[in-house]
């Protein structure tokens, strides 16, 4: 298969191709300053709930509870980094909590992302294949202009990734074969599981997603189909 083949190139989003630690710090900060806190703690509030991303995704893949929106699981995190963070939950009004969930519907993408998708665009299906809610990628698109032609991913499928079924009902609404679709991502592990669903795969590395100290996804670290500097670069391997 070449990349004449490819049909459709599908994205993670939180990381790959936004910036989730520096828009999530960025109202964080104004939260903690509003309940007593100080703004240089933003940047370890924001770790402190995507720590939480994975085990509960994890209750949910592995059939403890039933699927539930990202959303969902985003507010009963936040809740639960008040606490670690010393902040009093009932002295919070839930409106305020609502909206700082929000914050994850309103990162900005990094600078390559829109100019990357867009050459894209003019070639294949391009759609997020992320572990986030179908309105959370709509507002994320509203607000950073991606330019989606459909909005897939852990809602559609009901399944998170890296599950199995997770990329095989993202490839069956498409209508498409596995080996025509490409999974995009800045993560080896999210390529490993497409892979061996049978999708293509594109590495692109966000050295600062985790921020300067980052130590993991530095490199491609599997046998990917293409390795590219960014969204830019990988348009101009895929030949647009």
């Amino acid at each position: 298969m070449t990349r004449a083949d490819i049909k459709a190139c599908v994205f993670d989003v939180f990381g790959t191709l936004v910036d989730w630690r520096g828009g999530v710090a960025r109202e964080a900060a104004v939260f903690l300053q509003r309940h007593g806190r100080s703004a240089q703690e933003a940047d370890a509030f924001a770790d402190a709930w995507r720590a939480r991303y994975q085990p509960a995704m994890e209750r949910v893949r592995s059939g403890e509870r039933p699927f539930m929106r990202l959303d969902v699981l985003h507010r009963e995190n936040l809740e639960e980094v008040l606490s670690a963070f010393g902040i009093n939950r009932a002295q919070v009004p839930a409106g305020e909590l609502d909206d700082l969930n929000l914050a994850w519907h309103r990162l900005d993408p990094w600078p390559d992302t829109v100019e990357g998708l867009t050459r894209l665009k003019s070639r294949f299906i391009i759609a997020p294949h992320s572990n986030g809610n179908v309105k959370l990628m709509i507002d994320m698109a509203k607000h950073g202009g991606l330019p989606w032609d459909a909005i897939l991913g852990a809602e559609v499928a009901q399944a998170y990734k890296p599950a199995p079924e997770a990329y095989r009902r993202v490839v069956d609404v498409l209508m498409l074969s596995p080996a025509e679709v490409c999974m995009v991502a800045a993560h080896n592990s999210d390529l490993a599981a497409a892979q061996m669903c049978g999708l293509r795969t594109a590495f692109i590395p966000r050295p600062h997603e985790h921020g300067a100290a980052q130590t993991t996804d530095l490199k491609a670290e599997g046998n990917w189909d293409w390795v590219a500097r960014d969204l830019v670069d990988l348009a101009k391997q895929l030949g647009v």
